[in-house]
């Protein structure tokens, strides 16, 4: 499979590294006017560095723009006619819906919207997809390219505004969260790197446990929470400092922000 990542910034770089990591492809083209943040990829096999947006299209079948939207209109206008019906287009940019993308490359063209985390640079992202009425003949292909790289959910494209905050701003809510926690354990005096194993840890194996498990998280609150217990008094401490409430109040306010870059 022959890929281009056009835009290699956090994102972008982030998807590379997943890529390469798995040897996803037989060739990656990595393309930005700034390549600095890839340039450590140029040893590898079957990767080009370059700073040419048309000739990774001509080179590649599967297109994927890791732009900010602000940037991805004039790109996409620039390598327009390079892009053939046999290229599947995939687009990270958020808000930038497939109608906007359709109007620049056609309708007729193999569209799908992807939104991924950083977590795809170690395998692990939660991704997910949307495509126009074309690009849902290369469904198939997106999830058998990002499943190798996390987890894929295919939603409609609606969905697409909520998701990026659950799954990619969230990974700054959890981390702020195992930072939290890590603060916690320093106060109850712990070295800092062991508040910091402490804590990533307990988060990784609490995650491990509800997807091996499939068991609901109060489930699993439950099997540690006994009456009149230190568990139940933190929680419940936690609760009356408005935890739940704070954190669904975030995931709301950042949707809501990601409403208002769709509208600009």
């Amino acid at each position: 499979m022959k890929i281009a990542i056009i835009g290699t910034g956090n994102l972008g770089s982030s998807i590379a590294k997943g890529l390469i990591k798995n040897k996803s492809f037989t060739s990656l083209y990595l393309s930005d006017k700034n390549t600095a943040a890839v340039s450590a990829f140029s040893d590898e096999d079957y990767v080009t560095i370059t700073s040419d947006n048309e000739l990774a299209v001509k080179e590649s079948e599967v297109l994927i723009f890791a732009l900010q939207p602000r940037h991805i209109d004039k790109v996409l206008e620039s390598v327009s006619e390079s892009i053939t019906n046999d290229h599947v287009v995939m687009s990270v940019a958020a808000g930038f819906e497939i109608s906007r993308i359709e109007s620049i490359i056609g309708d007729d063209k193999n569209i799908i919207r992807v939104m991924p985390n950083t977590a795809i640079s170690i395998g692990k992202s939660m991704t997910c997809l949307s495509a126009n009425v074309k690009g849902q003949e290369k469904m198939d292909l997106a999830k058998k390219i990002f499943n190798q790289l996390g987890a894929t959910m295919v939603i409609p494209e609606e969905q697409i505004q909520a998701a990026t905050v659950i799954c990619a701003s969230g990974i700054a809510f959890w981390m702020r969260l195992v930072r939290a926690t890590t603060q916690g354990a320093i106060q109850l005096g712990f070295e800092a790197h062991e508040a910091h194993q402490l804590a990533v840890q307990t988060c990784f194996g609490s995650a491990s446990l509800l997807t091996e498990s499939g068991r609901h998280p109060e489930q699993e609150i439950d099997r540690v929470t006994t009456p009149s217990g230190c568990t139940i008094e933190g929680l419940n401490a936690m609760e009356h400092q408005g935890l739940s409430s704070a954190l669904i109040q975030g995931i709301v306010a950042s949707f809501e922000k990601i409403n208002q870059l769709k509208k600009s």
